[in-house]
């Protein structure tokens, strides 16, 4: 049996082109979390094609640094961007068929910050596609590149989440 969803919540009014709720060519993934995983369930438009009836591997990374990001911002809550991110293509993911994305951050050290995984998932639980990335926490210093309303959005968000995923 699985460990309940538990819906997460996320910033309203943004851009971002995977979690964005205002960007009209946007993914806007939604995000829940199961057990120690934050997860999407995606549906990939033909737009988003490479291959005929086979999603673009950009887009799977993309869905795949967004999952990893989500995992991150719901359980460590720090200020972060991706290092290096290494993607491997194991089964063709098919557009306009449901799949899961699933994200954990790993206990593996990483001086700079956090190592988080991803993959994308079929219908049957297949791997489709995974990834490891080196998320870099950003010191205070760099935050100044922020605009103060994300720094307090992003504040607010951490609190939340803290209570969604100890």
């Amino acid at each position: 049996m699985h460990p309940p969803r538990i819906p997460l919540p996320k910033l309203q009014g943004y851009y971002c082109f995977g979690c964005g709720t205002e960007n009209p060519r946007g993914l806007k993934m939604e995000f829940y979390r199961q057990g120690d995983a934050v997860c999407s369930d995606i549906t990939l438009s033909r737009e988003l094609e490479g291959w005929a009836n086979m999603a673009h591997g950009g887009s799977l990374s993309t869905v795949l640094d967004e999952i990893m990001a989500w995992s991150v911002i719901a359980f460590r809550r720090v200020f972060f961007v991706t290092g290096r991110m290494e993607v491997v293509y194991r089964r063709p993911a098919p557009v306009e068929v449901p799949l899961t994305a699933r994200g954990r951050v790993s206990d593996e050290p990483f001086e700079r910050g956090c190592i988080a995984t991803g993959e994308i998932l079929d219908a049957d639980g297949e791997v489709l596609t995974r990834a490891r990335a080196e998320m870099v926490y950003l010191p205070a210093a760099r935050l100044s590149l922020l605009p103060d309303h994300l720094k307090e959005a992003m504040t607010v968000l951490f609190t939340k989440m803290a209570s969604l995923c100890p």
